[in-house]
């Protein structure tokens, strides 16, 4: 396959507006947005311009230097408080939006500077801690699977889109794909198509193409047939929640992906970072689900393809028990959950000092 430039960016600033590329768009077209309001960015959020969960918590950083700048807190106190509990809550599942607001805010209260000014400095930082996180996740997560598969090369099945355009740029579980590719120990991506939305298939195709890497799209339901047949080496997702215990919520689809893996005895890797794990939620059936409604299984890209009148449930994720995971790969760790290894900080700072 031909690559072309990898570089594209999915969230910028620039004088005051954000500029988004608009995934609701691609792969026809590259369309990029420029979002001065509070408003237009959480209709962004909530139509899935952007997505991704590190992604939507650098718009929501974002978000927050907007709102200082469009309702000045010392001015507008109640508008301003408002705007950023529209931001915080445009979308439930995924964990980043709501702490990566949380934090901008206390950067605002910290800094002696203008709230607008204080807000933005901290996006920026946010913005460039998910840019390095992504590679660190790439190499650790690369050489824990070719350590977990006995070397390359390696075939990996994935779902929804974990790369650039869900964080900032190279991904989660598609950064580790990416770096299995530049290490040269990638036989080929398996991505599903990611149903109702497509996002393996407009988004995960367009991103291994232009990093030139071999690839074979599949329909979700294939997966675990797949798997059972011996198609991939491992199956790696990313996440938009991680509870206290491992259990991980991801694209609907994934706890699929998982009962098949086990079944297939595939290892099952979570690639995510550090602020994805939330030490506040105790399991996976305390995080709440997104429900997206019915014209998103009953209609692709505005056109029809149910019955006039048919209705739909569409849970936007799921969520995989931490039984079911081999390990959790983030910037600063792997947790082998199948050694009994734990996710809690002081678990991992004994481990450190073993190794």
């Amino acid at each position: 396959m031909q690559s072309s430039s990898q570089k594209f960016r999915t969230i910028e600033w620039n004088d005051g507006v954000v500029i988004l590329l608009d995934q609701t768009k691609l792969p026809a077209k590259e369309n990029y947005l420029q979002i001065s309001d509070v408003d237009g960015l959480v209709r962004a959020i909530k139509r899935l311009s952007v997505r991704g969960a590190p992604a939507i918590g650098v718009a929501g950083a974002y978000g927050v230097a907007l709102a200082a700048r469009q309702f000045p807190p010392a001015k507008k106190p109640k508008e301003f408080a408002a705007a950023i509990e529209q931001i915080r809550t445009a979308r439930p599942t995924a964990v980043n939006l709501e702490k990566r607001v949380t934090e901008t805010m206390a950067a605002i209260n910290r800094s002696s500077d203008s709230p607008a000014d204080a807000a933005l400095r901290a996006a920026h930082a946010i913005r460039e801690e998910e840019l390095q996180s992504s590679t660190e996740m790439g190499e650790r997560g690369a050489y824990a699977v070719l350590d977990l598969c006995g070397g390359g090369p390696i075939t990996a099945m994935t779902i929804c889109n974990t790369g650039g355009l869900a964080t900032v740029e190279r991904g989660t579980a598609l950064a580790v794909i990416q770096t299995l590719h530049e290490l040269g120990h990638l036989a080929e991506a398996i991505p599903l198509e990611t149903r109702p939305l497509l996002q393996g298939g407009r988004l995960t195709t367009w991103e291994l193409q232009r990093m030139g890497a071999n690839y074979r799209l599949i329909v979700d339901s294939a997966g675990p047939f797949l798997l059972s047949r011996g198609a991939a080496d491992v199956v790696l997702i990313g996440a938009d929640r991680i509870a206290a215990n491992g259990d991980t919520a991801n694209k609907i689809g994934s706890y699929s992906l998982a009962l098949g893996a086990r079944e297939a005895g595939v290892p099952f890797i979570v690639v995510a970072p550090e602020s994805t794990v939330d030490f506040e939620t105790a399991t996976g059936a305390e995080i709440k689900i997104e429900d997206r409604g019915p014209l998103e299984v009953t209609s692709i890209q505005g056109h029809e393809i149910a019955t006039a009148g048919s209705t739909a449930i569409n849970p936007a994720f799921d969520v995989t028990p931490a039984r079911l995971i081999t390990a959790i790969v983030t910037e600063a760790r792997v947790v082998r959950l199948d050694r009994g290894e734990t996710l809690d900080p002081v678990d991992s700072l004994r481990r450190e000092e073993i190794e």
